[in-house]
């Protein structure tokens, strides 16, 4: 699980925190101050960036949580194989399969040959948009 480190403080809207154990994409933060001895407290709202559910964090600012390592790649479709689409990842020329996904402005553009974007997160995959 390729992760990194941060506080809770340092996170902003736009940018990835696993949340549940799920990488999700910040997309409101608020803080707010507690009495003469309490910690300050953060409620983190994300999207999952695989299976798009909202989730919630609440926790103390100064709390350590996970940030996802994402890598953007290219790959093109070398076939369709009922549900799934096989494709070749162009910087290695290794082959793979996804499944097809659910989105109707990706679905209905792939084509075989087309050249696609697939976000690598947490050892999973997922076909973002097509080039």
């Amino acid at each position: 699980m390729a992760t990194k480190v941060a506080e809770v403080k340092s996170l902003k809207v736009g940018k990835f925190v696993v949340i549940d154990g799920e990488p999700c994409k910040v997309t409101s933060m608020q803080t707010a101050k507690t009495g003469k001895h309490g910690h300050a407290k953060a409620r983190v709202e994300g999207v999952g960036i695989l299976d798009g559910q909202k989730r919630t964090l609440l926790a103390p600012v100064d709390a350590k949580v996970d940030l996802p390592i994402t890598e953007k790649k290219s790959a093109q479709i070398i076939a369709f194989m009922g549900d799934q689409v096989q494709l070749m990842d162009l910087e290695n020329y290794s082959t793979f399969e996804l499944p097809k996904p659910k989105d109707d402005d990706i679905e209905g553009t792939l084509v075989e040959g087309a050249n696609v974007e697939i976000i690598e997160v947490m050892g999973r995959k997922k076909m973002t948009r097509v080039r």
